[in-house]
């Protein structure tokens, strides 16, 4: 098994909540659901956006957000990150001076769930952009997938929510999960940011969907493959073809999906040893986030 960095824990009194209702039969059942809480962010003095979380990691939501969307660059300086619990509000400092009153008057809404809120110049990022030519093989994608489908995790125990996975070749690193899969991947970007981590040896694995918008978020963070247990958008295909991200779908049990950057996939496993996914996790993957 890996050694996380950073893995889930649910467990934690806060994240969850115990609700009482009744089943298909008429039985009452008692079932944990997901917290949501609103988290206000602010870059400097200007308020960005409010945002729902499940309320862990707050600072680097914060700053992978505000990453993600060109607003704090990667070599701006903080001066300090600064989050309130009980006003629900995290406001991040630059020693940049900033205004992006005109940028927040351009935002648009995506498909994503929870916040996905994506401002029309975030492709501007990728301008220019050349991802490494990083080595992807088969047997990575086995390995992670099996470890990070049973590691203990709100995902597995309560559903309704997303993970985002940082992984190096076929060690998972950071795992971070939310209502949003913009949220867990945004958390990722915040803790590099703050650890000084570069995406060029990494890959991302994600529960959710492969849209556009996590396919330029994935690209921006330097990060040459996203992977998922999810389908794929074709504005998501298209952007990463154009890019030379690596996008590998539909992974489940002997199964994935390559529909961009396959010219960095190495095929070396024997799917003979390779175990099919366990009745749990469809069943949880079917009904969860």
């Amino acid at each position: 098994m890996s050694k996380f960095i950073i893995q889930p824990d649910p467990a934690l009194p806060r994240l969850t909540r115990q609700v009482t209702g009744l089943d298909h039969t008429g039985a009452n059942v008692d079932l944990r659901v997901v917290e949501e809480r609103p988290l206000t962010m602010f870059l400097n003095a200007q308020e960005i956006v409010t945002a729902m979380t499940i309320g862990d990691y707050p600072e680097e939501l914060a700053i992978g957000y505000l990453l993600n969307q060109g607003m704090l660059h990667s070599d701006d300086v903080l001066t300090g990150v600064d989050y309130d619990e009980e006003l629900e509000t995290v406001v991040v400092r630059t020693e940049r001076p900033t205004d992006y009153e005109e940028k927040l008057k351009k935002k648009t809404r995506t498909s994503g769930c929870a916040v996905g809120t994506v401002f029309g110049d975030m492709m501007e990022t990728l301008e220019g952009l050349t991802l490494p030519a990083a080595p992807l093989r088969a047997s990575w994608l086995y390995k992670l997938a099996r470890e990070i489908n049973t590691v203990p995790s709100l995902y597995l125990d309560a559903g309704a929510i997303h993970g985002s996975v940082l992984c190096r070749e076929d060690q998972a690193l950071v795992y971070m999960e939310d209502v949003g899969r913009h949220n867990a991947v945004d958390k990722i970007a915040g803790w590099m940011f703050r650890n000084n981590a570069v995406g060029a040896d990494h890959l991302l694995y994600t529960t959710g969907r492969l849209t556009s918008e996590m396919v330029i978020k994935t690209a921006s963070m330097g990060i040459p493959i996203l992977a998922s247990r999810s389908g794929f958008t074709a504005w998501g295909v298209e952007i990463a073809r154009e890019v030379g991200l690596t996008l590998i779908g539909r992974m489940r049990g002997k199964r994935f999906v390559c529909l961009s950057g396959a010219d960095r996939l190495i095929l070396d496993a024997d799917l003979d040893t390779v175990e099919d996914e366990s009745p749990k996790h469809r069943r949880k993957s079917a009904g969860g986030g």
